[in-house]
Protein backbone atom coordinates (compact mmCIF):
# COMPACT_ATOMS: atom_id res chain seq x y z
CA UNK A 1 0.00 0.00 0.00
CA UNK A 2 1.32 3.16 -1.03
CA UNK A 3 0.09 6.74 0.85
CA UNK A 4 0.99 10.60 0.16
CA UNK A 5 0.56 12.74 3.23
CA UNK A 6 -0.75 16.31 1.97
CA UNK A 7 -0.39 19.18 3.97
CA UNK A 8 1.37 22.68 4.85
CA UNK A 9 4.34 21.76 7.10
CA UNK A 10 6.32 18.86 8.54
CA UNK A 11 8.75 18.17 11.03
CA UNK A 12 11.03 20.11 12.21
CA UNK A 13 7.68 22.90 11.96
CA UNK A 14 6.37 22.48 15.36
CA UNK A 15 2.39 21.97 15.43
CA UNK A 16 0.11 19.43 16.63
CA UNK A 17 -0.75 18.78 13.13
CA UNK A 18 3.15 18.48 11.69
CA UNK A 19 3.35 16.01 14.56
CA UNK A 20 0.45 13.60 13.93
CA UNK A 21 1.61 13.59 10.56
CA UNK A 22 5.29 12.49 11.56
CA UNK A 23 3.49 9.66 14.10
CA UNK A 24 1.40 8.40 11.01
CA UNK A 25 4.40 8.58 8.25
CA UNK A 26 6.82 6.95 10.54
CA UNK A 27 4.58 4.35 12.36
CA UNK A 28 2.51 2.91 9.20
CA UNK A 29 5.73 2.95 7.58
CA UNK A 30 7.16 0.27 10.00
CA UNK A 31 3.87 -1.72 9.65
CA UNK A 32 4.46 -1.99 6.26
CA UNK A 33 3.01 0.81 4.19
CA UNK A 34 4.69 3.27 1.95
CA UNK A 35 4.47 6.42 2.72
CA UNK A 36 5.74 9.94 1.57
CA UNK A 37 5.02 13.77 2.47
CA UNK A 38 3.97 16.35 0.14
CA UNK A 39 4.46 19.96 2.10
CA UNK A 40 5.76 23.00 1.29
CA UNK A 41 9.10 24.80 2.88
CA UNK A 42 9.27 27.41 4.79
CA UNK A 43 11.97 29.00 1.92
CA UNK A 44 11.55 29.74 -1.36
CA UNK A 45 13.44 26.91 -3.08
CA UNK A 46 12.05 23.15 -2.96
CA UNK A 47 13.97 20.50 -0.92
CA UNK A 48 13.94 16.76 -1.05
CA UNK A 49 14.72 14.97 2.46
CA UNK A 50 14.51 11.16 3.84
CA UNK A 51 12.98 12.44 7.18
CA UNK A 52 12.94 8.99 9.58
CA UNK A 53 12.89 7.24 6.43
CA UNK A 54 10.04 8.57 5.08
CA UNK A 55 10.29 10.99 1.75
CA UNK A 56 9.48 14.29 1.90
CA UNK A 57 9.02 16.76 -1.10
CA UNK A 58 8.92 20.99 0.36
CA UNK A 59 7.90 22.98 -2.76
CA UNK A 60 9.24 26.31 -2.50
CA UNK A 61 6.67 28.71 -1.07
CA UNK A 62 5.89 32.38 -2.15
CA UNK A 63 4.03 33.56 0.05
CA UNK A 64 1.33 33.21 2.81
CA UNK A 65 -2.06 34.31 2.91
CA UNK A 66 -3.18 34.70 6.42
CA UNK A 67 -2.16 30.75 7.79
CA UNK A 68 -2.04 28.81 4.23
CA UNK A 69 1.43 29.25 2.26
CA UNK A 70 1.27 29.19 -1.08
CA UNK A 71 3.47 27.47 -3.43
CA UNK A 72 2.94 27.13 -7.13
CA UNK A 73 5.53 23.71 -7.39
CA UNK A 74 3.26 22.09 -4.97
CA UNK A 75 0.59 21.69 -7.57
CA UNK A 76 3.10 20.07 -10.01
CA UNK A 77 4.22 17.65 -7.39
CA UNK A 78 0.82 16.69 -5.95
CA UNK A 79 -0.44 15.94 -10.17
CA UNK A 80 3.31 14.39 -10.29
CA UNK A 81 2.83 11.59 -7.15
CA UNK A 82 -0.42 10.66 -6.45
CA UNK A 83 -0.06 9.20 -9.96
CA UNK A 84 1.58 6.22 -7.96
CA UNK A 85 -0.28 6.11 -4.90
CA UNK A 86 -3.19 3.84 -3.76
CA UNK A 87 -4.22 6.42 -1.54
CA UNK A 88 -3.85 10.48 -0.92
CA UNK A 89 -4.19 11.46 2.55
CA UNK A 90 -5.07 14.90 2.80
CA UNK A 91 -4.95 16.89 6.46
CA UNK A 92 -7.73 19.38 6.66
CA UNK A 93 -7.28 22.61 6.50
CA UNK A 94 -4.79 23.87 4.66
CA UNK A 95 -7.24 25.58 1.25
CA UNK A 96 -4.39 25.39 -1.43
CA UNK A 97 -3.93 21.46 -0.92
CA UNK A 98 -7.86 21.10 -0.96
CA UNK A 99 -8.57 23.21 -4.31
CA UNK A 100 -5.13 21.00 -5.45
CA UNK A 101 -7.08 17.92 -4.91
CA UNK A 102 -10.17 19.43 -6.60
CA UNK A 103 -8.07 20.14 -9.56
CA UNK A 104 -5.19 17.57 -9.75
CA UNK A 105 -6.31 14.72 -7.13
CA UNK A 106 -5.95 11.43 -9.25
CA UNK A 107 -4.94 8.76 -6.56
CA UNK A 108 -6.96 5.76 -6.28
CA UNK A 109 -8.59 6.60 -3.07
CA UNK A 110 -8.72 10.09 -1.39
CA UNK A 111 -9.29 10.24 2.19
CA UNK A 112 -8.86 13.10 4.47
CA UNK A 113 -8.34 13.57 8.09
CA UNK A 114 -10.22 16.46 9.12
CA UNK A 115 -8.15 18.12 12.31
CA UNK A 116 -10.54 21.57 12.78
CA UNK A 117 -12.86 23.90 11.33
CA UNK A 118 -11.35 27.63 10.14
CA UNK A 119 -13.30 29.45 13.17
CA UNK A 120 -11.76 33.12 13.06
CA UNK A 121 -11.04 33.89 9.14
CA UNK A 122 -14.88 35.23 8.45
CA UNK A 123 -14.08 36.42 4.61
CA UNK A 124 -11.50 33.96 3.96
CA UNK A 125 -13.66 31.12 5.92
CA UNK A 126 -16.51 32.16 3.60
CA UNK A 127 -14.90 31.81 0.33
CA UNK A 128 -13.35 28.75 1.31
CA UNK A 129 -16.31 26.95 2.35
CA UNK A 130 -17.52 25.57 -1.32
CA UNK A 131 -14.20 24.24 -1.44
CA UNK A 132 -14.53 22.73 1.55
CA UNK A 133 -17.76 21.06 0.90
CA UNK A 134 -16.37 19.94 -2.46
CA UNK A 135 -13.44 18.42 -1.24
CA UNK A 136 -15.32 16.93 1.89
CA UNK A 137 -17.99 15.31 -0.59
CA UNK A 138 -15.13 13.91 -2.86
CA UNK A 139 -13.12 12.07 0.29
CA UNK A 140 -13.71 8.52 0.18
CA UNK A 141 -13.18 8.79 4.03
CA UNK A 142 -12.86 11.02 6.87
CA UNK A 143 -10.71 10.06 9.60
CA UNK A 144 -11.76 12.24 12.75
CA UNK A 145 -10.03 12.22 16.06
CA UNK A 146 -13.21 12.07 18.27
CA UNK A 147 -16.91 11.43 18.51
CA UNK A 148 -18.21 14.73 19.76
CA UNK A 149 -16.53 16.68 17.13
CA UNK A 150 -18.61 15.08 14.10
CA UNK A 151 -21.11 16.10 15.56
CA UNK A 152 -19.99 19.31 16.49
CA UNK A 153 -18.75 20.19 13.40
CA UNK A 154 -21.79 21.96 10.66
CA UNK A 155 -19.42 20.25 7.94
CA UNK A 156 -18.47 16.92 9.17
CA UNK A 157 -22.58 16.27 10.47
CA UNK A 158 -23.34 16.72 6.84
CA UNK A 159 -20.78 13.55 6.25
CA UNK A 160 -20.78 11.92 9.14
CA UNK A 161 -22.06 8.24 7.74
CA UNK A 162 -18.57 8.11 6.14
CA UNK A 163 -16.41 9.67 9.12
CA UNK A 164 -14.27 7.35 11.14
CA UNK A 165 -12.82 8.10 14.66
CA UNK A 166 -9.42 7.54 14.94
CA UNK A 167 -7.93 8.81 17.83
CA UNK A 168 -4.87 10.93 18.08
CA UNK A 169 -1.61 9.34 20.02
CA UNK A 170 1.46 10.03 20.87
CA UNK A 171 5.05 8.09 21.33
CA UNK A 172 4.28 6.76 25.00
CA UNK A 173 8.12 6.06 25.39
CA UNK A 174 9.21 10.42 24.77
CA UNK A 175 7.06 10.49 27.98
CA UNK A 176 8.32 7.25 30.31
CA UNK A 177 10.15 7.96 33.78
CA UNK A 178 13.34 7.46 33.67
CA UNK A 179 16.78 8.68 35.59
CA UNK A 180 17.53 11.15 33.13
CA UNK A 181 13.96 12.64 32.42
CA UNK A 182 13.52 12.62 36.43
CA UNK A 183 17.61 14.92 36.86
CA UNK A 184 15.80 17.07 34.03
CA UNK A 185 12.48 17.26 36.04
CA UNK A 186 14.68 18.09 39.58
CA UNK A 187 16.53 20.77 38.03
CA UNK A 188 13.39 22.61 36.55
CA UNK A 189 11.98 22.18 39.97
CA UNK A 190 15.07 24.07 41.75
CA UNK A 191 15.13 26.41 39.07
CA UNK A 192 11.73 27.64 40.38
CA UNK A 193 12.70 27.27 43.95
CA UNK A 194 10.19 24.40 44.20
CA UNK A 195 7.10 26.31 44.37
CA UNK A 196 4.03 25.14 42.92
CA UNK A 197 4.11 25.14 39.27
CA UNK A 198 1.51 25.36 36.46
CA UNK A 199 2.32 24.25 33.18
CA UNK A 200 0.81 25.53 29.49
CA UNK A 201 2.53 23.87 26.67
CA UNK A 202 1.72 25.41 22.75
CA UNK A 203 1.46 27.75 20.21
CA UNK A 204 0.88 31.41 21.77
CA UNK A 205 -2.48 31.34 19.01
CA UNK A 206 -5.01 33.52 19.47
CA UNK A 207 -6.96 30.64 21.32
CA UNK A 208 -4.55 29.12 23.41
CA UNK A 209 -6.24 31.07 26.17
CA UNK A 210 -3.12 32.15 27.51
CA UNK A 211 -4.31 35.66 28.70
CA UNK A 212 -6.72 33.74 30.44
CA UNK A 213 -4.26 31.91 32.34
CA UNK A 214 -1.78 34.87 33.36
CA UNK A 215 -5.34 37.05 34.67
CA UNK A 216 -6.05 33.66 36.74
CA UNK A 217 -1.93 33.82 37.95
CA UNK A 218 -2.71 37.19 39.27
CA UNK A 219 -5.98 35.46 41.43
CA UNK A 220 -3.25 32.98 42.67
CA UNK A 221 -1.22 32.94 45.68
CA UNK A 222 2.11 34.81 45.01
CA UNK A 223 3.95 31.72 45.08
CA UNK A 224 2.39 29.94 42.21
CA UNK A 225 4.20 29.71 39.04
CA UNK A 226 3.38 29.29 35.44
CA UNK A 227 5.42 28.11 32.99
CA UNK A 228 4.74 28.82 29.08
CA UNK A 229 6.91 26.32 26.88
CA UNK A 230 6.20 27.41 23.22
CA UNK A 231 6.34 30.64 21.14
CA UNK A 232 3.96 32.71 18.93
CA UNK A 233 2.64 35.62 16.99
CA UNK A 234 1.04 36.82 20.42
CA UNK A 235 4.09 36.55 22.59
CA UNK A 236 4.81 40.31 22.98
CA UNK A 237 1.22 41.37 24.04
CA UNK A 238 1.01 38.45 26.43
CA UNK A 239 4.47 39.85 27.66
CA UNK A 240 2.81 42.87 28.32
CA UNK A 241 -0.42 41.52 29.71
CA UNK A 242 1.77 39.75 32.28
CA UNK A 243 3.17 43.13 33.34
CA UNK A 244 -0.05 44.84 33.41
CA UNK A 245 -1.08 41.94 35.91
CA UNK A 246 1.38 42.10 38.04
CA UNK A 247 2.78 38.53 37.25
CA UNK A 248 5.58 39.25 34.90
CA UNK A 249 7.94 37.84 38.01
CA UNK A 250 5.50 34.53 37.94
CA UNK A 251 4.89 33.71 34.11
CA UNK A 252 7.99 32.41 33.07
CA UNK A 253 7.83 32.59 29.36
CA UNK A 254 10.49 29.55 28.31
CA UNK A 255 10.09 29.67 24.54
CA UNK A 256 10.51 26.64 22.18
CA UNK A 257 11.97 23.83 23.66
CA UNK A 258 13.08 20.37 22.48
CA UNK A 259 11.49 17.37 23.07
CA UNK A 260 13.73 16.23 26.52
CA UNK A 261 12.81 19.58 28.14
CA UNK A 262 9.45 19.41 27.15
CA UNK A 263 8.96 15.61 28.65
CA UNK A 264 10.95 17.31 31.69
CA UNK A 265 8.95 19.96 32.12
CA UNK A 266 5.65 17.53 32.10
CA UNK A 267 7.44 15.37 34.44
CA UNK A 268 8.41 18.94 36.77
CA UNK A 269 4.90 20.65 36.57
CA UNK A 270 2.10 19.97 39.69
CA UNK A 271 -0.91 20.46 37.33
CA UNK A 272 -1.20 21.25 33.26
CA UNK A 273 -3.44 23.38 31.72
CA UNK A 274 -5.32 24.03 28.74
CA UNK A 275 -6.98 27.41 28.93
CA UNK A 276 -8.54 27.42 25.04
CA UNK A 277 -11.24 30.03 23.92
CA UNK A 278 -12.75 28.63 20.86
CA UNK A 279 -13.68 25.94 18.89
CA UNK A 280 -10.13 26.34 17.18
CA UNK A 281 -9.16 23.63 19.88
CA UNK A 282 -10.71 20.14 18.70
CA UNK A 283 -8.61 17.93 20.97
CA UNK A 284 -5.27 19.15 22.69
CA UNK A 285 -2.79 16.25 22.32
CA UNK A 286 -0.55 18.16 24.94
CA UNK A 287 -3.46 17.24 26.91
CA UNK A 288 -2.31 13.29 26.02
CA UNK A 289 1.49 14.68 26.76
CA UNK A 290 0.54 15.36 30.87
CA UNK A 291 -1.86 12.70 31.69
CA UNK A 292 1.31 10.09 30.15
CA UNK A 293 3.42 11.70 32.70
CA UNK A 294 0.99 11.40 35.21
CA UNK A 295 -0.18 14.88 35.53
CA UNK A 296 -3.56 16.08 35.88
CA UNK A 297 -5.28 18.23 33.38
CA UNK A 298 -7.52 21.38 33.29
CA UNK A 299 -8.84 22.38 30.04
CA UNK A 300 -11.92 24.07 29.02
CA UNK A 301 -15.56 22.98 27.92
CA UNK A 302 -15.37 24.38 23.65
CA UNK A 303 -18.10 21.28 22.53
CA UNK A 304 -15.24 19.97 20.66
CA UNK A 305 -13.36 17.48 21.90
CA UNK A 306 -11.10 18.78 25.06
CA UNK A 307 -13.74 17.45 27.44
CA UNK A 308 -13.82 14.05 25.71
CA UNK A 309 -9.72 13.70 26.08
CA UNK A 310 -9.84 15.09 29.90
CA UNK A 311 -12.00 13.57 31.70
CA UNK A 312 -14.60 15.64 34.08
CA UNK A 313 -13.72 14.42 37.93
CA UNK A 314 -11.31 11.40 36.37
CA UNK A 315 -8.33 12.64 34.62
CA UNK A 316 -8.25 16.22 35.80
CA UNK A 317 -11.05 19.50 35.74
CA UNK A 318 -13.10 21.01 33.30
CA UNK A 319 -14.07 24.62 33.56
CA UNK A 320 -15.89 27.30 31.03
CA UNK A 321 -13.45 28.80 28.73
CA UNK A 322 -12.72 32.93 28.95
CA UNK A 323 -13.35 32.36 33.11
CA UNK A 324 -9.82 33.66 35.02
CA UNK A 325 -11.74 33.17 38.20
CA UNK A 326 -12.77 29.29 37.62
CA UNK A 327 -9.70 28.49 36.18
CA UNK A 328 -7.73 30.12 39.16
CA UNK A 329 -9.65 28.01 41.12
CA UNK A 330 -9.78 24.95 39.41
CA UNK A 331 -5.91 25.03 40.23
CA UNK A 332 -6.05 26.15 43.95
CA UNK A 333 -8.13 22.78 44.15
CA UNK A 334 -5.70 20.73 42.60
CA UNK A 335 -2.49 22.20 44.16
CA UNK A 336 -4.63 22.09 48.02
CA UNK A 337 -4.81 18.38 47.45
CA UNK A 338 -1.85 16.18 46.26
CA UNK A 339 -3.94 12.82 46.87
CA UNK A 340 -6.64 13.78 44.00
CA UNK A 341 -3.60 15.36 42.09
CA UNK A 342 -2.12 11.83 41.87
CA UNK A 343 -5.56 9.52 41.53
CA UNK A 344 -6.27 11.52 38.17
CA UNK A 345 -2.15 11.52 37.21
CA UNK A 346 -3.10 8.13 37.21
CA UNK A 347 -6.58 8.08 35.83
CA UNK A 348 -4.96 9.71 32.73
CA UNK A 349 -1.99 7.83 32.96
CA UNK A 350 -3.85 4.52 32.04
CA UNK A 351 -6.07 6.31 29.72
CA UNK A 352 -3.45 7.21 27.76
CA UNK A 353 -1.88 4.11 27.38
CA UNK A 354 -5.15 2.25 26.51
CA UNK A 355 -6.78 4.33 23.93
CA UNK A 356 -4.13 6.81 22.47
CA UNK A 357 -0.63 5.34 22.41
CA UNK A 358 0.88 6.61 18.70
CA UNK A 359 0.67 2.32 18.04
CA UNK A 360 -2.92 2.25 18.90
CA UNK A 361 -3.34 5.65 16.23
CA UNK A 362 -1.17 3.73 13.47
CA UNK A 363 -3.47 0.29 13.59
CA UNK A 364 -6.77 2.22 13.38
CA UNK A 365 -5.20 4.59 10.45
CA UNK A 366 -4.00 1.59 8.78
CA UNK A 367 -7.93 -0.27 8.89
CA UNK A 368 -9.00 3.12 7.46
CA UNK A 369 -6.82 2.97 4.58
CA UNK A 370 -8.15 -0.80 4.23
CA UNK A 371 -11.78 0.11 3.97
CA UNK A 372 -11.47 3.40 1.98
CA UNK A 373 -9.72 0.75 -0.59
CA UNK A 374 -12.25 -2.24 -0.27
Amino acid sequence: MRVLHIYKDYYPVPGGIENNIRQLAVGLRRLGVETQVLVTNTQRHTVHELIDDVPVVKTGRLFNLSSAPLSLSFYAYLWHLEASVDIAHLHMPYPPAELGQLLLGRSRRFVATYHSDIVRQRVLGALYRPFLWQTLRRAHLIAVSNPTYIQDSPFLRAHAQKCRVVHFGIDLARFARSAEAEARAAAWRARFGHRPLVLFVGRLRHYKGVHVLLAALARLPAEVQALIAGSGPLEARLRAQAQAYGVADRAHFLGTLDDEEVAALYHAADVFVLPSTNRAETFGIVQLEAMACGKPVICTELGTGTSYVNQHGITGLVIPPNDPDALAAAVQHLLANPELRAAMGAAGQQRVVREFSSDAMCRQMLAFYQEALA
